[in-house]
């Protein structure tokens, strides 16, 4: 098959070398909105292809990656969706929430496949750890604990755009702590803080924040949150169940000190941490694309974390718990 990647910045390079990788993908094909830039990497990108128009890509792929800026999103998977191209999107496939509902429900309005890419829902100890749940070999479930620190801050510039840290660092937990659990949330507390630097302030952000999450059976969840870590890059979660515990994330390179010399260097970014979880995603897109495997990553799920982190959001400034049942459950 043949598969098509729209956007070729830092993210959508390194999707395209995975899929390139892939056995049953046989040309990748390259489009980007800046002049130059497809024909660019794919000159240095071996099974790749620049083509020149969009219309070109979604003519020639059978499905397609789409790794452009957040605002383009909608219209590029409202293309494919004209021309029944599954896709799958970088997260998130909308802005904000009404414009995301509305691309939701037309989405559901078709059997076209569309992921999101929220990469940990493909990593394999995550996937594992998941299966295990839903069997009930943690048995009931009390307690997830999910730590998420940069290494670095990410530049200055970039802040008054980002859409803050829960949209932008926490909504992968806010994704991924639901799938595990499970169940729907009923409410969200979420407190910050200014430590790192106060061009988060001016941005009317925070560089660290915490959020507890109360699920419909009495589940609780803590995750931590912050933009520098100055040992590296630390991305885990925790799950304490009556039949066991499990952690997913720690190993030689987890960025703790623990009083003992490091065996390696520590993670410094979500390229290495997560490297083998965006290697599946592109085999698992390939095998749904070929009609073999389901969609892990559906639409409507990402609505429900976008939502639960305007929650957050709210909750932070407020200073009061927020609660969600009305919309929590995809």
């Amino acid at each position: 098959m043949r598969i098509g990647v729209a956007g070729v910045g830092r993210i959508g390079t390194m999707h395209a070398a995975n899929l390139a990788a892939t056995s049953s993908v046989s040309e990748v094909l390259l489009f980007d909105p800046v002049p130059g830039r497809a024909a660019a990497v794919a000159a240095s990108s071996p099974g790749t292809r620049a083509v020149d128009e969009l219309d070109d890509l979604l003519a020639q792929s059978d499905g397609v990656v789409v790794a452009t800026p957040t605002t383009t999103h909608p219209a590029l998977v409202r293309h494919c969706l004209t021309s029944r191209t599954p896709v799958l999107c970088e997260k998130p496939i909308a802005a904000d929430v009404t414009a995301m509902a509305a691309l939701v429900d037309e989405i559901d309005a078709t059997d076209v496949p569309v992921l999101v890419g929220f990469q940990r829902r493909f990593d394999p100890a995550m996937v594992a750890l998941r299966r295990r749940i839903v069997a009930g070999e943690l048995g009931r479930l009390y307690h997830v604990r999910a730590t998420g620190f940069d290494a670095q801050p990410p530049d200055f510039g970039y802040l008054p755009t980002s859409g803050g840290i829960f949209r932008d660092l926490l909504i992968h937990d806010l994704d991924a702590v639901p799938w595990l659990v499970d169940e729907p949330v009923v409410e969200v507390y979420a407190a910050g803080s200014v430590l790192v630097d106060p061009a988060f302030e001016r941005a009317d952000d925070v560089d660290n924040a915490v959020v507890v999450v109360t699920f419909a059976g009495g589940t609780l969840a803590v995750l931590s949150a912050g933009r520098h870590d100055p040992l590296g890059y630390d991305h885990r979660i925790e799950v304490l169940g009556a039949r066991d515990s499990v952690v997913v994330g720690l190993d030689v390179r987890t960025p703790l000190n623990s009083g003992f010399p490091p065996k390696t260097e520590a993670y410094q970014g979500f390229p290495e941490r997560f490297q083998q979880a965006y290697r599946n995603e592109m085999l698992v897109f390939t095998d749904v694309v070929a009609g073999t495997a389901e969609n892990p990553s559906p639409a409507r799920d990402s609505l429900v974390s976008l939502r639960l982190a305007d929650a957050c959001e709210q909750s932070r400034r407020t200073g009061a718990p927020v609660r969600t049942t009305e919309w929590s459950t995809p």
